[in-house]
C-alpha cells in the first residue's frame, strides 16, 4: 500500500475514532461529571474536617488536590475499555488493519479531555477554596495539565490488563496506585516548593519528561496488554 494512502488512513481512522469517544461521553452525562463532582466533594471535604485555618489549608493543599486529582482519574479508568471489550468492539479494533497502537492512543487522549482536562480547569478555583499560596497557583496548573495525561498513560496499561476480569476495578487500583506515587511526589514536589519560593523549574521538567516517556511507550504497552487480555 502506498505510505502516504496508509497514514491517510490511519489519521481518518485516529479523528474518527476519539469523536466517537467524545460523543458517547457527551451522551453519558453522569459519567462525564463522575470525576469533577468528586473532586469537588473531596477536596470540599477537608476544611470541613480539619478546620478552616488559612495558614494550615495553604499548607496541606497541594498533597490535597494532588490526591483527589488522582483517585478522580482512577474512578474512570475501568470505563476506558469496557464498553468496547463487553459489546464485542474492541475484537473489531484488533482485526480491522487499523495499528491498535493509534486506536489506544485515540482512546487514552479521549479519556483524558473527558476526565483529565476539567479537573486542571477546576484546579484554580479549588486552590483558591483551599488558601493554596498565589505564586504557586501557576505552578498547580502546569503541573497538572502535565501530569493528568501521564495518568491516563499509565492507567491505560492497567486498564488493558483488567478488562476483562469481572472485577477488575479494584486489581486496576491495586496496579495503577504505585506507579502513581512517583507522579505525586513530583507535582507535589513542585508546588510546594514554588510556595516556598524556591526553584520549581527541576519538577516541571521531571514531569515533562515523564510526559514524553509515556506518550512514547504506554500506547505500546496498552496496546500489548489489550491482546494478552482478548487472547
Amino acid at each position: 500500500m502506498n505510505p502516504p494512502v496508509h497514514n491517510t488512513r490511519v489519521s481518518r481512522a485516529f479523528f474518527a475514532l476519539l469523536r466517537r469517544d467524545l460523543l458517547l461521553a457527551f451522551r453519558r452525562r453522569t459519567e462525564l461529571l463522575l470525576p469533577v463532582m468528586f473532586l469537588l466533594v473531596v477536596v470540599s471535604l477537608f476544611p470541613l474536617g480539619i478546620g478552616p485555618e488559612p495558614a494550615l489549608l495553604g499548607r496541606i493543599a497541594p498533597g490535597v488536590l494532588w490526591i483527589a486529582a488522582l483517585l478522580a482519574t482512577v474512578i474512570s479508568l475501568e470505563s476506558l475499555f469496557r464498553s468496547d471489550f463487553e459489546d464485542g468492539t474492541l475484537e473489531q479494533y484488533v482485526i480491522s488493519g487499523h495499528p491498535l497502537t493509534v486506536i489506544v492512543l485515540a482512546k487514552i487522549l479521549a479519556h483524558w479531555l473527558v476526565a483529565g482536562l476539567p479537573l486542571v480547569l477546576m484546579s484554580p478555583l479549588l486552590a483558591i477554596w483551599m488558601n493554596l499560596p498565589r505564586p504557586s497557583m501557576g505552578v498547580m496548573v502546569a503541573s497538572l495539565a502535565l501530569a493528568t495525561p501521564i495518568l491516563s498513560f499509565i492507567g491505560a496499561i492497567g486498564a488493558g490488563l483488567t478488562v476483562s476480569l469481572r472485577r477488575g476495578g479494584q486489581l486496576l487500583s491495586l496496579l495503577v496506585f504505585p506507579l502513581y506515587v512517583p507522579v505525586l511526589i513530583v507535582a507535589t514536589g513542585g508546588i510546594m516548593a514554588a510556595a516556598d519560593g524556591l526553584p520549581y523549574g527541576a519538577f516541571l521538567g521531571l514531569l515533562t519528561a515523564g510526559l514524553i516517556a509515556s506518550l512514547t511507550l504506554a500506547p505500546f504497552a496498552a496496546a500489548a496488554a489489550l491482546k494478552i487480555s482478548l487472547s
